[in-house]
């Protein structure tokens, strides 16, 4: 998922250099959703994810 939301800020800042702010706007809101997907996945499975015993 991390993945993910590298590309899409990648083509957010590529699609922002060359002009194509709508597309930019777009590709980085996806990318700001799917990190904050990932950070709290990522936290959920530190929390929940030790074995205890």
């Amino acid at each position: 998922m991390l993945y993910y939301a590298v590309v899409f800020l990648i083509i957010a800042l590529v699609a922002g250099f060359l002009g194509f702010f709508g597309i930019a706007g777009l590709a980085a809101g996806i990318a700001k959703v799917l990190f904050v997907i990932f950070i709290i996945l990522f936290i959920v499975s530190l929390v929940f994810g030790r074995k205890r015993g």
